[in-house]
């Protein structure tokens, strides 16, 4: 790690499994950049676990830390306070020890429509599809209807979980059509509208294969696909979605943009964003992994 002293701040990322995190590579490389005394490591906790990795915060003068999979939704009882933005998800991504205060902020929803700004695709005006209905699905639904869409369909495991994203929504705004459905619906007829289609599942992830979170057949050319997925960088969505002719993208652009914002929420200073990119795409193309990150079988 290098230079580590009693001054020293430290930061990281919360969650279980963390095998394929590239966050530590794109943090550290922005202290260094930057030149500011920060380590940013990866802490693997368990669902069980987090209440004591929380007060260990707070114990150990942690400054800030990520929070991923499962605990985005769970951390937040956990918490001092919560940004109005992460009130608003209902789950939170990055906390800050304010002066011993935990408080929770979401940088994906910023994140997500930063991505989309990069990528010449504004959502106003267009219907949506959300695949998911976890702490990403909230993030990206809670930034289209800042954008701006005119409707948003959300296909999740069950009724239940779909009905509680459109609630959300219609505690921000009624002036947008929400729909909530289940994988069992019927696809078809939305799809054929739908002009943003986002992943906001595991599925495409190393570990599901060649599985695909839709059927093949309702994607079409018009569609612009956004997988939140990144690591493979090219998911069998992804792949078969640009065979189609249609624009798809991964993960890796919220990625970064949400990483700067949770850079700048600790620091207080403007984060780079561009040396923050080149230092995943690295990570990605020479599958370098922090060292302190085990893998699930050791």
């Amino acid at each position: 790690m290098g230079n580590i002293t009693g001054k020293t701040k430290v930061t990281g990322i919360i969650g279980y499994p963390l095998t394929y995190t590239l966050s530590p590579l794109m943090h550290n490389r922005a202290f260094k950049v930057c030149g500011l005394n920060y380590k940013y490591l990866a802490f693997v906790v368990e669902k069980g676990h987090l209440k004591s990795a929380i007060d260990g915060i707070r114990a150990l003068n942690i400054k800030g830390v990520n929070i991923t999979m499962p605990h985005k939704e769970a951390v937040i009882s956990l918490l001092d306070g919560i940004s109005k933005e992460a009130e608003i998800i209902g789950a939170v991504n990055t906390i800050n020890n304010e002066d011993g205060r935990l408080i929770g902020y979401n940088t994906d929803a910023e994140g997500f429509t930063s991505s989309l700004k990069e990528e010449d695709f504004n959502p106003a005006g267009k219907q949506a599809i959300i695949i998911g209905t976890g702490g990403g699905a909230k993030a990206v639904a809670v930034a289209l209807v800042q954008a701006g869409v005119k409707s948003i369909a959300v296909v999740g495991g069950s009724i239940e979980k779909s009905q509680a994203i459109k609630d959300r929504i219609i505690d921000i705004t009624r002036n947008i059509l929400v729909k909530p459905l289940t994988f069992e619906s019927n696809l078809a007829d939305i799809f054929q509208i739908g002009d943003l289609i986002v992943n906001a599942t595991p599925v495409g992830m190393a570990e599901s294969g060649g599985l695909l979170p839709v059927p093949l057949e309702l994607i079409k050319k018009r569609h612009f696909i956004y997988d939140l997925v990144y690591i493979p960088q090219e998911t069998v969505l992804i792949k078969e979605a640009r065979r189609k002719g249609a624009r798809a993208v991964n993960g890796t652009g919220m990625l970064v943009h949400q990483a700067a914002l949770a850079f700048e929420i600790w620091t207080g200073i403007s984060a780079p964003v561009e040396e923050m990119r080149q230092a995943l795409i690295r990570g990605l193309v020479s599958g370098e992994r922090p060292e302190n990150v085990k893998k699930e079988e050791d």
